[in-house]
């Protein structure tokens, strides 16, 4: 099998290279009481799209700092009570997409809910207002100021505070309630659960937002993590701060907050990914202590992986 990481059977009990700060789990609590401190003065707006079977919304919430985040909402008309539900994440710099891509979750009697992420593709607001360089990406905004400015910090706590929308929605059973999401969104499924830990079950793909320095030391800050190598060159060009910024980046990143999911995971890798690394994804995965399963895509890269989704709706039909 032709390698662009490590061996298979080295990935499967590696756990990350990039620094865990000191008061992590602090930083967390923190911000989730800043998060359930937030009056989210939820709105949900009907959409113009409508079909037989279901409504569709834009559901919109104030989320951390202030800012005005946007969802597709879907909810099935055709299931009488409480009901499973998703919560979904789209890839880095994208959006919600189309409405129709929720109504195969409807038509199986369940609520749907996408995220858009601020500042990115769709309709969230960015409030901004950080010190520092934001030039090229969203990983490195706020790096240059406390760390409670770090902008992933906000998007996961909206990713978490959407989930939690969903939940307390009447018709919503709250103890069926799954994440799924590939690359960034994979990324989000993961950290939704591991801070909304009322999480059934999350099925992520390819995710990234894991282990920063694996990738900066396998010479991969290109295309998705290209911003890593910007900023140095930009903010730190000879790497006086490297251990610094490595450490900073330690509170987003994914693989700290895998140890606090509870619920059921199934992860999609493809073993040649040499945008999102697979020992930075195993990192993760390792890290996981609940009951998990893994999805091995030998040949594929970055992409979508057949059949996986195909698996991800039954996983959840599940719950």
């Amino acid at each position: 099998m032709p390698l662009v990481d490590m061996p298979l059977e080295q990935l499967l009990t590696y756990e990350g290279r990039n620094p865990r700060p000191a008061n992590f789990e602090a930083y967390w609590e923190q911000a989730l009481q800043e998060m359930r401190n937030t009056d989210a003065r939820v709105e949900l707006v009907r959409s113009g799209f409508q079909v037989p079977f279901a409504e569709c919304f834009h559901l919109y919430f104030t989320g951390t700092g202030g800012a005005r985040i946007h969802a597709k909402l879907v909810k099935p008309k055709h299931v009488a009570g409480p009901h499973p539900a998703v919560v979904q994440f789209h890839g880095y710099a994208h959006h919600s997409d189309d409405w129709a891509d929720k109504l195969i979750y409807a038509s199986l009697g369940f609520t749907i809910a996408t995220l858009d992420c601020r500042g990115q593709g769709g309709l969230s607001e960015d409030v901004g207002g950080v010190k520092g360089t934001t030039h090229k990406g969203h990983l490195i905004r706020g790096l240059d100021d406390a760390p409670e400015r770090l902008l992933f910090r906000q998007i996961y706590l909206d990713a978490a505070q959407l989930a939690g929308i969903v939940m307390d929605m009447p018709e919503v059973d709250a103890a069926r309630v799954g994440a799924i999401g590939g690359s960034q969104g994979g990324g989000l499924a993961l950290a939704c659960a591991a801070l909304e830990p009322r999480i059934n079950r999350a099925a992520p793909s390819v995710p990234f937002l894991c282990d920063y320095k694996r990738v900066w030391e396998m010479d991969l800050a290109r295309d998705a993590y290209e911003e890593l190598r910007t900023f140095f060159r930009h903010r730190d060009p000879q790497h006086l701060r490297e251990d610094e910024i490595f450490e900073r980046l330690g509170y987003i990143d994914v693989q700290h907050l895998a140890d606090r999911i509870s619920g059921k995971v199934m992860m999609g890798v493809g073993l040649l990914d040499t945008v999102c690394p697979p020992s930075t994804q195993f990192a993760a995965y390792n890290r996981i202590r609940c009951e998990k399963k893994l999805e091995i895509y030998p040949d594929f890269i970055h992409e979508r992986l057949p059949g996986f989704e195909d698996k991800t709706i039954q996983f959840l039909l599940e719950m």
